[in-house]
């Protein structure tokens, strides 16, 4: 009876092996996946300033950003095989190279982050939606915005502010914490209509003037002097930014490939990334260069190439593209959301309380403490430099990668005992010493070390883009060394 209760200190539904009649996700799945992690207003200002603002050769910037996606290809891979194979998330995984005491308060790590994130994306979606309020607002009646109401404010928001943080923080919560059937569901409804709106945009911009908009596109496609020796920085440095761009999403990787129906499908659905990418950038590019020849007629827009999708709608006096605009960017970055910080931060949440914690109640804490980030960071959390310390918090992931990679690939040999990894019984394969494998714990740190040196050493700073996968492989070479029998 003992034996039994000690399992259970472990175990929850929602962290043991997943029902094969679930392992239901193919590539396109994935494509979409991948899609929706590119869709955001980041990753469309990302793109089109390597390409437009700082001066590069267009192919330079394009054989950068295909080399980043395979550096993530690769490691989405090694990562992604062991949760597909055994259908485990992330977490539980990670019992098996630092012990379940370590993997449960390492696991809080990427938890933190994750709640830190979901809460800030959780301020600039309600900013969107507010935008979209105030459009429609001032549409109807525009002097109802000049009322006092709305002119009163509480931590640097009004009245829509307020409004629009509680609704976006509670249609978050209501619908990220059904379950991964219905999230798989939201994530291509996503990345289709996304990129639907895309296609769509792409045609007003190109069919207002065929010959100008073309033009203009041709003009931007800079093509001189590709193999100059000079470019070969210049591609090392977009690679690892498009890496570091993607790199919170490897290390978790492992909770949406544990539904994958093969090993197959794994490979061919990441491979699907350098499409993501490809198309993503051709129709970002094509449109902000065909806005901004648009708007260089205007002698107050010379000389500035908008980049970020709300400056670009605030300059064009189009109410139509505007609330269209506000919609589809609500969207890709609910989506962007759920993927990079809800799900991950669940899994961990659970992990750290498995006999008390459910997909719902994780949830509901996720969103309160969320919340709270949102309503803080405006005034407060975006005044002290979190930022810098939530950089600090995930230099630790790629650490975490090398370990869980060098012990399942090397160490343990693609083996995992199942039956061990819920265990609390001292003569388990996991429980180490007092549930924690001391190995593995040095290792991270050691590799901790070099990763946040990146970030506070001025004189490494020039290698931040790669400190993710310095610090893995630092880990992982010490784990490897210590750990081998």
């Amino acid at each position: 009876m003992r034996q039994e209760n000690s399992k259970r200190a472990l175990i929850n539904w929602d962290l043991v092996t997943v029902n094969p009649s679930n392992k239901n996700w193919d590539w396109q799945d994935l494509f979409c996946f991948w899609g929706v992690n590119i869709q955001s207003v980041i990753g469309f200002s990302l793109i089109t300033s390597l390409y437009l603002i700082y001066d590069l050769n267009t192919f330079v910037v394009f054989i950068g950003t295909i080399i980043g996606s395979v550096l993530v290809y690769f490691f989405s891979n090694l990562i992604g095989k062991p949760s597909q194979k055994f259908g485990l998330p992330f977490v539980v995984l990670l019992r098996s190279s630092l012990g379940f005491k370590g993997a449960k308060y390492f696991g809080l790590l990427r938890c933190s982050v994750g709640i830190f994130m979901f809460g800030i994306q959780t301020y600039f979606l309600s900013k969107a939606f507010g935008y979209l309020i105030r459009v429609f607002i001032y549409y109807f009646e525009p002097s109802l915005l000049d009322k006092e109401i709305f002119l009163i404010f509480f931590l640097g928001l009004n009245l829509i502010d307020w409004a629009t943080i509680i609704i976006t923080i509670i249609i978050q919560a209501l619908l990220f914490s059904v379950g991964m059937i219905f999230n798989k569901r939201l994530i291509k409804f996503s990345a289709v209509l996304v990129y639907l709106g895309m296609i769509l945009f792409f045609f007003i911009t190109f069919l207002s003037d065929v010959k100008f908009s073309s033009s203009a596109f041709r003009e931007a496609l800079d093509l001189t002097n590709f193999l100059d020796t000079q470019n070969f920085m210049p591609i090392i440095t977009i690679a690892g930014t498009i890496f570091a761009y993607f790199s919170i999403i490897i290390l978790t990787f492992g909770d949406f490939s544990r539904y994958v129906r093969s090993e197959n499908q794994l490979k061919k659905g990441n491979f699907s990334l350098l499409l993501n990418l490809i198309i993503f950038s051709f129709f970002a590019l094509f449109i902000v260069v065909s806005v901004d020849s648009y708007l260089k007629f205007d002698p107050d827009n010379i000389g500035t190439i908008y980049t970020n999708p709300t400056d670009i709608i605030g300059k064009l006096d189009n109410l139509l593209i505007t609330n269209l605009v506000l919609i589809f960017m609500i969207i890709a970055s609910a989506s962007t959301n759920l993927i990079a910080n809800f799900i991950p931060t669940q899994y961990t949440l659970i992990n750290f309380m498995p006999s008390s914690l459910s997909l719902k109640s994780s949830g509901f804490i996720i969103s309160i403490l969320g919340f709270l980030v949102a309503i803080f960071w405006l005034t407060y959390l975006s005044q002290i430099g979190i930022l810098s310390f939530i950089d600090t918090f995930s230099s630790f992931f790629g650490p975490l990668f090398g370990i869980m990679i060098c012990d399942y690939y090397f160490i343990n040999k693609g083996n995992l005992v199942n039956k061990d990894i819920y265990s609390l019984e001292t003569n388990g394969a996991y429980y180490f010493s007092g549930g924690w494998h001391v190995k593995g714990v040095y290792s991270i740190f050691i590799g901790f070390i070099f990763s946040a040196s990146t970030i506070w050493n001025s004189n490494l700073m020039f290698l931040q883009s790669y400190s993710w996968m310095i610090g893995a492989f630092i880990s992982g070479f010490i784990y490897y060394l210590l750990a081998k029998k």
